[in-house]
């Protein structure tokens, strides 16, 4: 094993499109993933899935480094009992991964989470806060909620921010608005903990529905001072999710540009990148190359999910 100093830490983010458990919540919207669905979502399907997602999670970011990620920010996660299968699962299980995870008011009933390997990142705090939308009507429109995770990794205090926010079904420019309330929930949440201390660190991480040029993404780089590397990383051939032929980067990780203040920081970065190696994504067709999902509408194909994951990783400074 690589002597730890000298190996980077992978921050991973992954959506892992609809990880719902086989039972029936009367809370939420989860019809679809039953045994009696149409998609016919069995405890077979389920379990394959599992050691699927863990296969993936297991080897983000090794090109680099021998050690699994430090922490994967997750998105559509039914509930904890999920997350639970998912750390016990057979891929994962000797990583030993926490999770932090919190119900929201999404009709889907789909959250976001934050796996993380307790040994390396020491936990000290985490909530959840809402994104208030309302729909043309007045109604409160329901959502993902964002989850803040704070703790400490190779003794500099990180502030973790997991993202899922509202999807372009409905069109890209009519859907904008919750977008931004979302990108102005973060800066606030951003402005409250620099008031609390100024030099804080900070993680974006998400599935944003929207590409590093739109503004969203911008206005938060620009109010919070964010560095998104991976507007270098997507170009027409690169992406983490493909939608007629064309490739998004809707998963991103940004993190505050004090992370470049090598005298005042113990960790420096290192790269960021999508993880689309060969065994994620369609062999033949004409979707070769994109990722192997579980489902194409109710059709199963027993893959992975339809977004890559991504991830940034950070090497051990000098300053300890």
């Amino acid at each position: 094993m690589t002597n730890n100093n000298y190996t980077p830490y992978t921050i991973a983010f992954y959506n892992i499109e609809n990880l719902f458990d086989i039972e029936n919540d009367p809370q939420t919207n989860d019809d679809d993933f039953l045994p009696t669905s149409a998609k016919r979502w069995t405890s077979k399907r389920y379990q394959n899935k599992l050691r699927k997602l863990g296969s993936v999670i297991s080897k983000i970011g090794e090109e680099y480094t021998e050690i699994a990620p430090v922490l994967i920010g997750l998105a559509e996660v039914e509930n904890k009992k999920v997350l639970s299968d998912l750390v016990r699962s057979k891929n994962l299980i000797k990583e030993e991964y926490s999770y932090i995870h919190y119900d929201s008011s999404d009709e889907r009933g789909i959250d976001v989470a934050l796996l993380y390997k307790s040994d390396i990142f020491k936990i000290e705090n985490s909530e959840a806060f809402s994104v208030y939308m309302q729909d043309e009507s007045g109604k409160q429109d329901y959502t993902r909620d964002i989850l803040l995770v704070q703790g400490t990794l190779h003794n500099e205090s990180l502030n973790i921010i997991v993202n899922h926010w509202s999807s372009r079904r409905e069109g890209e420019k009519e859907t904008e608005f919750k977008r931004l309330t979302a990108s102005n929930k973060v800066n606030s949440i951003i402005k409250t903990l620099k008031k609390e201390n100024p030099n804080t660190k900070i993680v974006v991480m998400g599935d944003f529905n929207d590409n590093p040029n739109n503004t969203s993404i911008t206005l938060m780089e620009k109010e919070s001072e964010l560095y998104n590397p991976f507007k270098t990383v997507w170009s027409r051939d690169k992406g983490s999710q493909n939608y007629d032929f064309q490739w998004n980067l809707f998963d991103q990780i940004l993190f505050s540009t004090n992370f470049f203040d090598a005298k005042n920081s113990a960790l420096a970065f290192h790269n960021a990148d999508v993880f689309n190696t060969k065994f994620l994504t369609q062999y033949h067709g004409k979707y070769k190359g994109q990722p192997f999902r579980t489902y194409v509408g109710k059709k199963y194909k027993g893959g992975y999910s339809d977004h890559f994951p991504v991830y940034i990783q950070f090497k051990p400074s000098n300053k300890v």
